[in-house]
């Protein structure tokens, strides 16, 4: 794990040996976690109303059966395979690659997930909103294919699909934007981050290097690294793409929300 620190800007690159880790059904699925829950060990504790992230694999049928929820936004993004979904409110969808899954739970729901085929990857990552007002609203659900985002080429080699905010139609209270970030080899990603936000990041195939102004150094990262930067400054961060490409997920979120973070 590497930590580089100036006046108002740090980063931290996690590899996945040194993120948290889980399994689910006998082990049928694993999971890497770049943010574990706050009582659980390995990767970076949570950042703003970002407080959790998870890589999970299923090789062959996996199911994390029925559990509850409450109050948090909840999103399954599939990498690869698809994942099946059914609710105490009645849904159930599956949804395939490049699509996700998205619970506000409100004031409670349960729900179980399926996996089945020879492999399925998929992301799921927890935000906090306002509890004060989340819980006293009912659960929803909403799930999305791949050709339902946004995609810009925003420089050459580079292509960004935008998954929470802007003209994504996923919606949610909290305050987040998601982008799954296409960058060809040897091309260069340019991301503009306001004051008092953060950059959450995995790698999820490919290798790159980051580098900016406020930045002490370069910092490369590998597949499933994942990189956090915070900072007190605006800030203008570069991913440059190795030889065989880059794809991340990047999650921006402010450091303070104006609402008490319970957990």
């Amino acid at each position: 794990m590497k930590t580089n620190r100036t006046t108002s800007t740090t980063m931290t690159v996690y590899p996945a040996q040194d993120q948290g880790s889980g399994a689910f059904d006998g082990g049928r699925i694993t999971e890497i976690k770049p943010i574990p829950f706050p009582h659980e060990y390995g990767g970076s504790k949570r950042v703003g109303p970002l407080l959790y992230w998870a890589w999970a694999t299923a090789h062959g049928d996996g199911v994390i059966g029925m559990h509850p929820h409450q109050g948090f936004e909840i999103m399954s993004y599939v990498l690869e395979g698809s994942v099946g979904h059914t609710d105490s409110a009645g849904n159930s969808s599956r949804v395939a690659a490049g699509g996700a899954q998205v619970m506000q739970t409100g004031s409670g729901i349960s729900h179980q997930e399926e996996m089945h085929g020879e492999r399925t990857d998929f992301f799921q990552i927890w935000f906090e909103p306002d509890m004060r007002e989340a819980l006293r609203k009912t659960p929803v659900y909403a799930d999305y294919n791949d050709a339902d985002f946004p995609v810009s080429d925003v420089a050459e080699g580079v292509s960004v699909k935008r998954i929470i905010g802007g003209e994504s139609p996923n919606v949610i209270d909290a305050q987040a934007q998601v982008d799954d970030v296409t960058v060809a080899a040897g091309s260069s990603y340019t991301l503009k981050m306001p004051a008092h936000h953060a950059l959450a990041s995995v790698m999820i195939s490919g290798d790159g290097t980051w580098t900016g102004d406020g930045l002490d150094g370069d910092h490369a990262v590998e597949s499933k690294a994942f990189a956090l930067v915070k900072s007190g400054a605006d800030l203008e961060l570069t991913l440059t793409a190795g030889g065989e490409g880059a794809r991340l997920l990047n999650v921006v979120v402010p450091m303070r929300v104006d609402y008490p973070l319970q957990f």
